[in-house]
This record gives C-alpha cells, sequence and structure tokens, in this order.
C-alpha cells in the first residue's frame, strides 16, 4: 500500500496536528484519533494514569480551535445542575431565568469523571447524544460544534465510580496516552524548561471551519465491502463465548463514522480495511464486557478483539 503523501492531506488538519505536537511530545497517533474524533461528531474517554498529559491535549486542542472552552473537576460532591445549568427565580422581573452550566461549550474537559456520584455521572446523557440539555422541561440547543473529552483514571484506583455502559456506550472512543520514552520525556523537559508551550498556543482554524471539516469528512466514501466488514465485527462480538455484552449497533455507527473521519485526516477520500482495523481497538473496548468466568481464565477485550479482527475475513477495498 502506498502512503499517503503530505500535500494530500487537508492543510488545516496539518495545521491543526502541528499545533498541538508543540505541547504533547510523541503522540501523534493519539492527537490524530482524537482529531478524528471530533470530525465524526463524537467524544473520547481518555483513561490513563495521573500526570501523562490527558488535560494538556485537550487544553491544546480546544486553543488550537479557537472555540469557547470550559472545564468540568468532577468531585464526589458535584451535583447535576453544576454542570447542566440551573433555573434561577429573578425578583425583579419575577421570572424564572436559566443560567447555563459549563456544558455550553464547543470543548468540554470532562476532568477525572469517574470521581463524581453516579447520578451527575448521568447529566452527561443528553448532551453527549443529543446535543443538547433539559431542564425543567425545557430543552436548550448545545454549541456547534460540540466536543467532550472525559479524562478517568483506572478504576484500580480508590474513590472511583465507574461509568455505566449506557454512558460508555456514548464515546465515540476511549484513548490511553501512556508514559513517554525516555527520549520524549527529554525532550519535554527541555521544552517546558523556560516555559508552558500551552501559554503561547494560538488558534489555527475557528469553530466553523472545524464545522466545515465535519461535514467534509462525511463524505468520505464507504464501500459496500467495508460496510460488511464493520458489521461483520460487530456481530462476532455479540456471538463470542467469553462476551457478555457485545457491540451495539451505536458502537458500528461510531466505526463506521470513525473510518470515514479517519480516513479524511490521512488525506483520502475513502476508507480502507487498515482504518477499520486500526480503530476497533479504540470504538469497541470500552463497549464490550467479559463475562465473570472468563475473566478467570485470562480472557481479556484485548485478546478478543485481536482474535476477532484475526479470524474476520478482510474485504479486498
Amino acid at each position: 500500500m502506498n502512503p499517503i503523501k503530505v500535500e494530500q492531506v487537508h492543510p488545516a488538519v496539518t495545521n491543526l496536528i502541528a499545533n498541538i505536537e508543540k505541547v504533547l511530545i510523541g503522540k501523534r497517533s493519539v492527537i490524530e484519533l482524537t482529531i478524528a474524533a471530533i470530525l465524526a461528531k463524537g467524544h473520547v474517554l481518555l483513561e490513563d494514569v495521573p500526570g501523562v498529559g490527558k488535560t494538556m491535549l485537550v487544553r491544546a486542542l480546544a486553543k488550537s480551535i479557537g472555540g469557547e472552552f470550559k472545564r468540568i473537576q468532577f468531585t464526589p460532591d458535584l451535583l447535576p445542575t453544576d454542570v447542566t445549568g440551573v433555573a434561577i427565580f429573578n425578583q425583579k422581573s419575577l421570572e424564572f431565568e436559566f443560567r447555563q452550566g459549563p456544558l455550553f461549550a464547543h470543548v468540554v474537559l470532562a476532568d477525572e469523571i469517574n470521581r463524581t456520584s453516579p447520578k451527575t455521572q448521568s447529566a452527561l446523557l443528553e448532551a453527549l447524544e443529543e446535543r443538547s440539555i433539559t431542564v425543567d422541561g425545557t430543552t436548550y440547543p448545545l454549541a456547534k460544534p460540540f466536543f467532550v473529552m472525559a479524562t478517568q483514571n483506572p478504576l484500580e484506583y480508590e474513590g472511583t465510580f465507574p461509568l455505566p455502559e449506557a454512558q460508555l456506550d456514548r464515546f465515540l472512543m476511549q484513548l490511553r496516552l501512556g508514559y513517554p520514552s525516555m527520549e520524549e520525556e527529554t525532550r519535554m523537559l527541555t521544552r517546558f524548561s523556560d516555559s508552558n508551550p500551552l501559554d503561547s498556543l494560538e488558534p489555527v482554524m475557528t469553530a466553523d471551519e472545524l464545522g466545515q471539516l465535519q461535514d467534509q469528512s462525511a463524505e468520505v466514501k464507504v464501500s459496500e465491502g467495508i460496510k460488511e466488514y464493520i458489521v461483520r465485527l460487530c456481530h462476532k462480538t455479540r456471538d463470542h463465548h467469553h462476551v457478555y455484552l457485545g457491540v451495539s449497533p451505536r458502537g458500528s455507527l461510531a466505526l463506521y463514522r470513525a473510518a470515514q473521519a479517519l480516513a479524511f485526516v490521512r488525506g483520502r477520500d475513502y476508507v480502507i480495511p487498515d482504518d477499520v482495523k486500526e480503530l476497533v481497538p479504540v470504538t469497541f473496548s470500552h463497549r464490550i464486557i467479559v463475562k465473570p468466568e472468563a475473566r478467570l481464565e485470562g480472557a481479556n477485550v484485548d485478546r478478543i478483539l485481536t482474535v476477532i479482527l484475526a479470524e474476520t475475513r478482510v474485504p479486498m477495498g
């Protein structure tokens, strides 16, 4: 397969990647996947140990697109109205006025989402799926584009509340940054020695231009063979003997849209099987529940997906 030439990639995408790489060193693959997620009008769950750059990534993305950015620091005592907003009685007008919560922004960082209660976590469900908020019977549309990146620490850490399946299913991808290599960490020390490059980061596009890129990525061609490939992969997760809960139809649609967006990020107007293969782990892993008895036998989601990918016939194009 011939590599994609740099000049084939949309200049705005190239500039966006380069801008984020000014502050996040050695994570190009994660950056590309994050951009693909936002172009596919999806949301990202970023799970990793503290201190590897989760917050840095979303702040760099928000600064790069020039849209309104809000951060929600999730804590055990956070209330749903602290996220969505609340209607307050105005004694002058004798009417209730809605005060918007932090979800009303183009880019929202839901930091440490699994440290808050399930009740507050559920306040995000409507926003993630329908891009709107309903308070006291009134529905308020959210910004366009609207992108949520939620970070969470691994569930082995104390003081965390696992996200329910219904909420996990609303995230297009689950990504991990991982620790940097020794060379990357040395470069990071040099780059951050004098000042934080995030402070001087400038926008490379507007929110409206990002919306145009979303529309263009949705026009990427997907052959019938690729569509059948995606559906076969989804059905194999549902039929696997070690899987209690397989990938939902929402998951197959997530893989379809993500493949279009990743192809666009890579400079193509058509999806290839390698796009699907690369995206299966990040779009499927958080949607699958392994049977308890299978886990005792050593089965896990990564191994199951590796076997499914190996056993599923790849289309010619």
